[in-house]
């Protein structure tokens, strides 16, 4: 007798239902015990992803990317930071400190020839998030955190570009590069963010300046406009009137952060209010539809994420964190929506799997990679914020102890890559140079044309193998 093989099917789709179900993590919200138990186990399955420190390997390379190593490490440092969890800090310190660059700039030689610049911007706020939150440093022979970020300013500001759209930054550093005539969003926000950030812990008003010329800027063209929508991208070909429109967290976050941050630094100053109000009116109504858990609208309905937009979640949420510990009277409306996302985010994660990237739903959406793990572990970290009262990024005189270094990556005022000015010398050497290799051409020219007799146009195409 056949079984029935109509069963086997049905017998398989509950099995998988009750997989999903039963294997979710399961966090109470309220319990800071069970927050830091889930954001552990988050940890562990994504650092299962990372080799960088095993022998053979980079220190802070993720393979086939560079600038979510930057990403990465700031989720470890905030995940240290609200859990008191040091397990990864040693990891982190060595990443960081290997992709620093040779002049501490996070610019480093290996990777700099595709970097783009809001590649290396990653890293900046890496080490600003280091600098604010006392992350420890390495007291020998070893650059501060702050300085880091400083280097990435320092290397950065050059680059601001005034040859179309009076201003901004473009998207690539080398005309090679796809983007260079691009003008977007992330770049010019989390170069605003960094400057803001900068000002606030130095109060040195060359960042202050430069805050505010990028955020003035950037109102001026579609990546940030005056009802509080920010277009990703905006082009050189049409002086930056035209807008990509595709709508994704972390440039709100970018933003709105910097904003926060100035907010902060300006006691309360209301072009700030109205930027961080604005921002936040938009982030809400976008991101988190049906007033539920967050939400890459901009791919996860079509189902076209990819590793790259999975980390984009996590950034808006540490963002959003760090706007309510520094704007606190936000934080009635941010914390509760962090508190629902992380619940929802540890519903797409379970032992020993990357999580899911879709937070809304109830089951596992099926994916599961280390940027989601990356994403998630941000926001169950976030969660921690109600139950660390008074916490926000320190300056040295609430206790930061990083030390600043203002010239820190510069270089006689260049930028990476560009050549220094030539002198008298140079064009000295530059001329005996080029007489020796017009002797030495000469010499090898006279000789083949004597000596080749089978083909005396051997020395002007190719010859012949023999």
């Amino acid at each position: 007798m056949q079984p029935c093989k109509w069963l086997w099917p049905f017998f398989l789709a509950v099995f998988v239902t009750i997989q999903k179900t039963s294997s979710a993590l399961d966090v109470d919200i309220q319990d800071p015990e069970s927050i830091k138990q889930t954001a552990r186990t988050v940890a562990h399955n994504m650092m299962a992803h990372y080799h960088g420190n095993e022998p053979g390997n980079i220190p802070g390379k993720i393979p086939d990317t560079w600038w979510e190593g930057g990403a990465l490490f700031m989720a470890l440092i905030q995940y240290w930071y609200w859990t008191g969890d040091p397990t990864y800090n040693e990891v982190t310190t060595q990443g960081m400190l290997w992709q620093k660059g040779e002049r501490n700039d996070f610019f480093p030689r290996n990777w700099s020839v595709y970097l783009g610049n809001d590649d290396q911007m990653f890293w900046g706020t890496a080490a600003m998030t280091a600098a604010e939150l006392n992350f420890p440093e390495l007291e020998q022979g070893q650059p501060s955190w702050v300085s880091l970020a400083q280097g990435v300013f320092n290397t950065q500001v050059p680059r601001w570009d005034n040859t179309v759209c009076g201003g901004g930054m473009r998207w690539q550093i080398w005309p090679y590069q796809a983007g260079y005539t691009t003008k977007n969003a992330i770049s010019n926000g989390g170069l605003f963010q960094l400057a803001a950030r900068l000002g606030r812990y130095t109060k040195n008003q060359t960042y202050i300046r430069w805050a505010e010329k990028i955020w003035d800027w950037s109102a001026r063209t579609p990546l940030l406009t005056g009802d509080w929508v920010i277009a990703d991208t905006t082009s050189m070909e049409d002086h930056c009137l035209d807008h990509g429109d595709q709508q994704w967290t972390y440039n709100y976050g970018a933003y709105l952060n910097g904003a926060a941050y100035m907010y902060n630094l300006t006691n309360g100053a209301a072009k700030w209010k109205a930027g961080i109000d604005g921002l936040l009116g938009t982030v809400w109504g976008t991101f988190f539809p049906g007033g539920g858990a967050m939400s890459e609208i901009g791919c996860e309905i079509s189902e076209t994420c990819d590793r790259n937009k999975d980390l984009f979640k996590g950034l808006l949420s540490s963002w959003l964190t760090f706007t309510a510990t520094i704007a606190p009277y936000t934080a009635d409306s941010i914390i509760p929506r962090i508190q629902q996302s992380a619940i929802a985010a540890a519903g797409q994660c379970s032992y020993g799997r990357s999580c899911g990237r879709r937070w809304n739903l109830d089951d596992w959406d099926g994916s599961a990679t280390m940027q989601s793990d990356i994403s998630a572990l941000s926001v169950l970290s976030s969660a921690m914020v109600t139950f660390k009262y008074g916490a926000q990024p320190l300056t040295p005189e609430t206790g930061a102890t990083s030390k600043s270094s203002p010239n820190a990556g510069r270089n006689k005022d260049r930028m990476p890559g560009q050549p220094r000015p030539i002198t008298a010398g140079d064009r000295f050497g530059a001329a005996v140079v080029t007489l020796v290799f017009l002797a030495a051409w000469w010499t090898g020219f006279s000789w083949m044309v004597r000596e080749d007799k089978r083909d005396p146009y051997c020395c002007f195409v190719p010859c012949p193998m023999v």
